[in-house]
């Protein structure tokens, strides 16, 4: 418990003494803001629910555990969204008497305790007082809330185990698509025993059936211990810098040769973003988010109306928001090399541009299904596709200008907790926020199509005008590059 309250209390001192300290506040203002919006919405469908369904022949809260695995498949990829692995500089504790095994248990618990585990409870508690309290008084709402809270951390731990997988071999997103495929195709054959299963799970909880939470608590365990070997492992890896030295296939990207300097930067993004671990995560992480979100857009009548199109334009925005709000902060690693030819910085923007622009085709392709079935319009896709790569890359591309912190490449597991500046927060949130509320409302007052329109005319126009805006980024940038030079230093990993 010493060594937990001991780290909780640098890390805090961490971020205060973080030079993004000040300029964060007002930005996560906002993220809790936005936050507070949500939770409003999770009580206000808490209580819609307990309505609802109390007319049925069975209670209200035998429909919701009967259906509990789709809020937690829904919680498991909303985490690859929003939640963030749990890491700890682990250097400077080294030459302390303290065990490489304590620090892992720390971040183990410290994940269990994170916040985004009490997600659904604003659901489930509303829900609970109106329909579970008149059958088993209060304490058959706090066992059924308790138990619910540890669901999500089970939850939590076998995010954590897939994302730490996938991060070392891309094959291994086979483990929670078999996992969640196989839930949810017995839930579409009308499986009576998965039902079932869960209904007795959520009776248990209800009651506080002992070897209900005997059962959730050695699932629980089992996760933790599988999750403290392979962070271990990971740990002794990234701090002995072991690594794969047996390369199968080296790409040398050649189609790039014919694009002269500009294909060279090209190519080094490209190298960046698959042989490096951290982006490289990123990258699945971000395709795994498209291809779900398409599926659900185009193979499910669930998500219509405002909603649909927020998930149209997520999947567009998504790959600029994981990539370009870090912008120069990979190349923090190796600055000083490119800040030593002219004009370099410059290409590499463009380079940037380029490469991202043409990665939009990614999620559009993945939209395809979507245009065939009838519930997105071709030309809404296209708009976004275009009006990311114009209007939202040239907000993303003014954080070149002020972001000045370096991100480890590789190190996942020991680097130190990065925490974006207040700029970086606040574009985020605006690219977000204003094409949704633009969208809604053009839709609203002109129709899909003319929305479409106006939406794709804006992209176009910033896509024409990209050299102008990039070109006023170089100059911005090179008039601070001795800061930006100095913090990309000072913020690397030793």
């Amino acid at each position: 418990m010493n060594l937990f309250l001991e780290l909780r209390r640098h890390d805090k001192l961490s971020n205060k003494r973080s030079p993004f300290y000040e300029q964060s506040q007002v930005a996560q203002f906002f993220i809790y803001l936005a936050a507070a919006f949500y939770v409003c919405y999770l009580i206000l469908f808490g209580v819609m629910f307990a309505f609802i369904m109390d007319d049925g022949a069975k209670e209200a809260y035998h429909y919701i555990n009967s259906g509990l695995f789709i809020f937690f498949a829904i919680d498991f990829l909303m985490r690859f969204g929003f939640q963030k692995l749990p890491t700890q500089e682990i250097k400077p504790y080294i030459l302390l008497p303290v065990k490489r095994s304590s620090l892992i248990d720390v971040l183990l618990v410290r994940s269990a305790l994170n916040s985004f585990n009490l997600f659904w409870l604003f659901f489930f508690v509303p829900f609970a007082i109106l329909t579970v309290t008149k059958y088993y008084g209060i304490w058959g709402v706090i066992t059924y809330c308790f138990g619910i809270w540890l669901i999500a951390v089970a939850n939590n731990y076998w995010y954590q185990l897939c994302k730490l997988l996938l991060g070392e071999k891309f094959w291994w997103f086979l483990l929670p698509v078999a996992f969640w495929g196989c839930i949810i195709g017995l839930a579409f054959a009308d499986f009576d025993p998965l039902y079932n299963f869960h209904l007795e799970v959520g009776e248990g909880l209800i009651q506080g059936n002992i070897f209900t939470f005997i059962g959730l608590l050695a699932l629980i365990a089992i996760l933790f211990f599988i999750n403290r070997w392979l962070i271990g492992k990971l740990m002794y890896d990234e701090m002995n810098k072991v690594a794969d030295t047996k390369v199968k296939h080296v790409s040398e990207y050649k189609f790039f040769d014919r694009f002269g300097e500009i294909g060279e930067y090209m190519r080094l993004e490209l190298k960046m973003l698959t042989r490096n671990k951290v982006s490289r995560q990123q990258l699945i992480s971000i395709s795994v988010l498209v291809i779900v979100f398409s599926l659900l857009i185009s193979f499910s009548d669930v998500y219509e109306g405002s909603f649909q199109d927020f998930l149209v334009i997520y999947n567009f925005v998504i790959f600029g928001t994981m990539f370009l709000s870090m912008l120069m902060s990979f190349e923090g690693n190796y600055i000083d090399g490119l800040m030593s030819r002219k004009e370099s910085i410059y290409t590499l923007l463009r380079a940037k541009y380029y490469i991202y622009s043409v990665a939009m085709l990614i999620p559009l392709l993945f939209m395809l299904p979507a245009v065939f079935t009838g519930k997105v319009l071709f030309l809404t896709c296209l708009a976004w596709m275009l009006f990311t790569c114009g209007a939202v890359f040239c907000c993303y591309f003014q954080l070149a200008v002020y972001n000045n912190r370096t991100i480890p490449m590789n190190e996942k597991m020991t680097n130190r907790n990065y925490m974006g500046s207040g700029k970086q927060n606040i574009i985020s949130l605006v690219v977000f926020g204003v094409p949704i509320t633009l969208g809604l409302a053009l839709k609203g007052i002109m129709g899909e199509m003319w929305m479409a329109i106006i939406v794709l005319t804006v992209g176009i126009a910033f896509m024409l005008t990209s050299n102008l805006w990039i070109m006023n980024v170089y100059k911005r940038f090179m008039k601070r590059r001795y800061i930006n030079m100095e913090g990309f230093r000072d913020s690397r990993q030793k």
